[in-house]
C-alpha cells in the first residue's frame, strides 16, 4: 500500500493503481492525510536512527503527513522493494545506490530518484582501546564483523579494502550480522577484532566508545586514501570532526560516499515536492534533533548527487525555486 487514505465519516478507497487517497473531514475543513512507508534497516544500525528522527520531524512539520519508518535488511533489500513499489522512500547507502544508477551488477540501471542526500559516511573501524590493533594491515587474518548482511557497509568496505589490494573475504575473517547492534558487543568481548562502520554519530562508534574499554578507529592512511580514490574515483575524501564521538580528540581523515533517501520511480511529483519542501523547511529542527542531520541540506544534495538528473523532477523543482539549483 502506496497511500492511504482516512476518512472519518466513513473510509472511501479509491483507487488509482499507484495510489490510494483518505480524507478527513473535521468541520467545515478538509483535510487529506497521505501515509508513507519508509524503509531503514536492521534495528541498532544507524539508518532506523535517522529513519526515525526523520519521521518525528517530518511529521511535526506537516500534520498532513504520516511517514511510517519500517525496519528493512537494509540498503540491498530496500532497492528492490523501492522498484516494486511495496515501499514509497528508503534509506540506501551511497555504494549500492552508485552502482544501481550505474546498472553495476544489475541487468540495468536503475529508474528510481534521489529524495535527498542523508548525511556522508567516511569508512573506519573501530577497535578496543586496549587492543594493538592500530593499521588495516593489523587486522588481516582477523575477525571483524562488516556490518548487517544486507547494509551498505560491506559494500563500502569491499571498494575501499579493494582499493589497497585487499579482499574482504580472502584477507579477513568476515563476519556478517543478522542486526547491526549486535556488532559492538562482539568487539568488546573478543569474538571480533574490529567492527566497521561509516557516518558520524553511528550507533556502533558511540556503543564502543561509550564502553568500559574505549575505542580506537582505524582508517586508510594517506597513501593508502590516495590508492584507493585512483581506482575507486566515486568515493571522497570524508573527515569525521574532532568530538563526534566521546573521547575522540582529532579529527580522523577517510573515504566513503553519500548515503540517500530514494524514492519509487512512481512516486508523483507532488508528493515529492511536498517532502522536499518540508523537510528543508525543517533543516533546523532536524539538525538539532539527530547531528547527523545537520548535514541533510538542500544544497548537500545538489553536491553529492552524482548528476542532477538522479534528483525527483518534483524535488528539483524545489530547489530550483529555492535557488540551490538551476
Amino acid at each position: 500500500m502506496k497511500f492511504t487514505v482516512m476518512m472519518c465519516a466513513g473510509a472511501l478507497l479509491l483507487a488509482g493503481g499507484a495510489m490510494a487517497q483518505v480524507k478527513s473531514q473535521e468541520g467545515n475543513n478538509a483535510m487529506s492525510k497521505t501515509t508513507i512507508s519508509f524503509g531503514t534497516a536492521t534495528p541498532g544500525g544507524g539508518f532506523p536512527l535517522y529513519g526515525n528522527a526523520f519521521a518525528e520531524v517530518m511529521n511535526a512539520a506537516d500534520p498532513t503527513l504520516s511517514i511510517e519508518p519500517r525496519n528493512t535488511k537494509g540498503s540491498n533489500e530496500n532497492i528492490p522493494l523501492l522498484e516494486a513499489g511495496t515501499i514509497d522512500i528508503a534509506t540506501v547507502a551511497g555504494e549500492p545506490s552508485y552502482e544501481a544508477f550505474m546498472g553495476i551488477g544489475r541487468p540495468k540501471a536503475t529508474k528510481l530518484k534521489i529524495l535527498t542526500a542523508m548525511y556522508s559516511s567516511p569508512g573506519m573501524f573501530v577497535v578496543r582501546a586496549d587492543s594493538p590493533y592500530k593499521t588495516i594491515q593489523d587486522l588481516v587474518g582477523l575477525s571483524v564483523a562488516f556490518g548487517a548482511k544486507g547494509s551498505g557497509l560491506p559494500i563500502l568496505s569491499r571498494y575501499i579494502l579493494d582499493g589497497i589490494g585487499l579482499k574482504q573475504d580472502e584477507d579477513f575473517k568476515s563476519i556478517y550480522l543478522d542486526r547491526a547492534g549486535d556488532g559492538p558487543a562482539m568487539v568488546q568481548d573478543g569474538r571480533a577484532a574490529a567492527l566497521w562502520g561509516g557516518g558520524i554519530g553511528w550507533p556502533g562508534f558511540t556503543a564502543m566508545a561509550e564502553s568500559a574499554s574505549g575505542a580506537r578507529f582505524i582508517v586508510p592512511d594517506a597513501g593508502e586514501i590516495a590508492k584507493i580514490r585512483a581506482k575507486h574515483t566515486f568515493l571522497k575524501p570524508l573527515t569525521v570532526p574532532a568530538g563526534s564521538y566521546p573521547k575522540q580528540t582529532e579529527a580522523i581523515a577517510s573515504v566513503g560516499s553519500w548515503s540517500y533517501i530514494l524514492v519509487r520511480e512512481s512516486l508523483p511529483d507532488d508528493v515529492a515536492y511536498r517532502l522536499a519542501k518540508t523537510l528543508h523547511g525543517a533543516e533546523a529542527t532536524f539538525c538539532n534533533k539527530l547531528a547527523q542531520a545537520c548535514e541533510t541540506t538542500a544544497a548537500n544534495t545538489v553536491a553529492a548527487a552524482p548528476n542532477t538528473d538522479l534528483i525527483h523532477p518534483g524535488v528539483l523543482r524545489y530547489f530550483r525555486e529555492i535557488g540551490v539549483a538551476r
